[in-house]
């Protein structure tokens, strides 16, 4: 007899503990997925080994139920269970929603085993490019680590076309070559096709396995158990793909290692690069990880100051071509020379001169729909969302409002529904309104719209992409699913509608998100033979990350910024902890905050007490009918694990109190504070 430790699947938080059985087979090791019965539930409830014990209580033996069922097909490895382990206390998650970061969604596809969705692609050929002397040093650093088995971090900061993607490539050569396995990460589902086509034009389909949201349950699961049952050396995806159940890890990549979307917005809301560091550090891997980007973040960047990461500097782009010119427009003088258009005089011109020479353009701007939101000019009345309370897009293609919080659409009105009036107006401009008008002014070339309306069915994305690059599209509009890692060689403008969205943005990262979006724009243009272009529109042209970002200067940008972190404390001074507290009844999510400010406060002391800021109702206050209040805690650096260990307690404290009717979830340094 065995006695085995096993989380349960379960969604209630009071059942968020370790629960033992017996077990009778032969057949079960730490991280197998198995079935057992559990409180009064009819159907067998399925769980995670995740200890043995050789021995029990005798009060406990006599309550004790055993393991029904194994399944033979899904299991974790001891490092992909220890990280679990260190989520939940990381994140402050429950159990069941660490391991499930590495279990397969759903169950196998129901025609059968599916192929690999990639089998097929032909891949990029693989030009055998001549290194630079920078890339040359960057790869002999990777090869020392590679060579030695000892896990090693690196940054590689590289301006935009200076050749990060072939570092990563031969890196992953050399892994492969170690006879060890690789996890390459991008930040949007837009940028895993240009970067699958390379790796299968140099190491073939048949040992790469992709993994993204776009999937259906079926072809996850299928490609999950692909990659369990070690057919795959190299796995390619998005942000859950660092959750990748291979063994034997040599190398993770993140590229864009900046980028937002690397922070989990569900629970447990992880960030990437951590878990990317904890895989690759882990006993069992003792990997290589490199993070890439143009623009570090300011917390990155400064982990390489204080030695946690090597930073390797790409001043050049590879075919030697100069950065592009950049142009700032100041859209106030525009208003005052008359023009109210949305697209500058300047910026038409350079359209203009570009597309007459052959070449395309891109314009970005970082909000869709057509206008952001409808008024009535007689008695001021906006048109909300019922269930959120926010202004809702219109959105011109279809005729309707939608909240892009929780999804609502309603038809838009055509006149007043406050006071009747047929004196309604649309503000603002969005991705669809600037397609509108670009089509008015340029309707002798083809043009294209990427953002998330316009990509909803499968496979739009990559046609629009696949149409770009091939040149039948002469114009592209979109949000940043396309401001970042796109290659394509005959772009000779960006243009960037308007650098204020993310300016505005209430975040202490807003500087930070705007000098990295110009940046990356900027990228997008001459990174083919010749000089590329690239005009910023903005209302604040003297902001020090507009002028850094026409500058191209990282250093300089990094240098203010870090002093106004520091002054304020926040990252990398500090690790903000939000506590979000929801209910369907607004009294019970105020008193559900209040009460975990007092015992935090208490517990924390006096001293600690100030960094614990009165809960308030949530930039968003409502979604979906629910009532949000949020606290923040600002924890001093290094402390996090002290900080982490109270609210741990607490939330212990909570678990048992089935009376609650609230709910708390923690996010560690988010991204957003909606």
């Amino acid at each position: 007899m065995k006695y085995v430790n096993v989380i349960i699947n379960n969604k209630s938080d009071s059942t968020d503990s370790l629960y033992t059985y017996g077990c009778r087979t032969d057949d079960v090791t730490e991280g197998s997925k198995v079935y057992v019965p559990f409180a009064r539930c009819r159907n067998l409830r399925e769980g995670y080994v995740v200890s043995f014990e050789d021995e029990i209580p005798e009060n406990v033996k006599a309550k004790l139920r055993y393991v029904e069922d194994v399944d033979p097909d899904v299991s974790l490895s001891c490092e992909m269970l220890r990280t679990a382990l260190w989520l939940k206390n990381r994140y402050l998650c429950r159990y069941i929603d660490a391991v499930n970061c590495f279990t397969p969604a759903g169950s196998k596809a129901k025609r059968g085993e599916r192929k690999n969705p990639f089998e097929d692609e032909t891949g990029r050929p693989s030009e055998v490019r001549e290194l630079t002397p920078q890339q040359q040093n960057a790869l002999d650093q990777v090869k020392a680590a590679v060579i030695s088995g000892k896990h090693e971090r690196f940054l590689v900061h590289g301006v935009t076309g200076s050749g990060k993607t072939e570092i990563y490539i031969r890196s992953a050569e050399m892994v492969l070559e170690a006879g060890r396995n690789i996890i390459v990460l991008v930040p949007e589902i837009s940028l895993t096709g240009q970067i699958i086509e390379r790796f299968i034009g140099c190491f073939g389909s048949e040992t790469i396995a992709v993994l993204h949201s776009r999937l259906t349950q079926g072809e996850r699961y299928d490609q999950w158990k692909r990659i369990r049952d070690g057919k795959v050396r190299i796995v390619i995806g998005a942000r859950s793909a660092v959750f990748a159940p291979l063994e034997n890890i040599g190398l993770i990549v993140i590229d864009e290692e900046h980028e937002t979307t690397y922070k989990s917005d569900h629970t447990p809301k992880y960030d990437t690069i951590e878990v990317a560091l904890k895989r690759t550090q882990d006993k069992d891997n003792n990997g290589v990880l490199i993070l890439g980007s143009a623009t570090p973040s300011v917390v990155t960047y400064s982990r390489c100051e204080e030695g946690i990461y090597k930073l390797i500097k790409l001043t050049e782009r590879y075919n030697k071509v100069q950065l592009p010119q950049v142009d700032i427009v100041d859209m106030r003088q525009e208003l005052k020379h008359g023009n109210r258009s949305i697209i500058s005089s300047q910026l038409y011109t350079q359209m203009r001169q570009q597309l007459e020479a052959g070449r395309q353009v891109m314009l970005f701007l970082n909000r869709r729909g057509y206008s952001t939101f409808i008024s009535c000019r007689e008695c001021g009345y906006v048109v909300k969302c019922p269930d959120c309370g926010l202004s809702m897009t219109y959105h011109r293609e279809n005729g309707k409002v939608m909240c892009h919080f929780c999804g609502f659409q309603d038809d838009a009105p055509d006149s007043c529904p406050e006071c009747g009036s047929r004196y309604i107006r649309y503000f603002g401009s969005g991705t669809e309104k600037v397609e509108e008008t670009i089509g008015e002014l340029f309707p002798e070339y083809t043009m294209d719209r990427i953002d998330i309306d316009s990509v909803r069915r499968k496979g739009e994305l990559a046609r629009k992409l696949k149409a770009f690059e091939k040149g039948r599209t002469r114009i592209l509009i979109g949000t940043q699913l396309i401001a970042k890692g796109l290659d394509f060689k005959n772009v000779g403008l960006s243009g960037i509608i308007s650098a204020d969205v993310s300016l505005n943005i209430p975040d202490f990262r807003s500087s930070e998100r705007t000098f990295q979006l110009i940046t990356q724009a900027a990228g997008r243009a001459g990174r083919g033979s010749e000089k590329g272009h690239v005009v910023i529109q903005t209302y604040t042209p003297d902001n020090y990350a507009v002028r850094f970002a026409a500058e191209q200067d990282y250093d300089g940008f990094y240098a203010v910024e870090k002093q106004l972190r520091q002054y304020m404390s926040y990252p990398p001074y500090s690790d903000l902890f939000q506590l979000m507290f929801t209910s369907e009844d607004r009294e019970s999510a105020e008193k559900g905050a209040m009460s975990w400010y007092d015992r935090i406060a208490s517990e924390l002391g006096e001293e600690d007490a100030a960094n614990v800021f009165r809960p308030q109702e949530a930039y968003m206050s409502r979604i979906k009918n629910t009532y949000r209040f949020s606290m923040l805690i600002k924890c001093p650096k290094g402390r996090r694990k002290y900080y982490s260990g109270i609210l741990m307690e607490i939330r212990e404290q909570e678990r048992k109190n089935k009376n609650k009717n609230y709910t708390v979830v923690t996010d560690i340094n988010p991204y957003s504070f909606a």
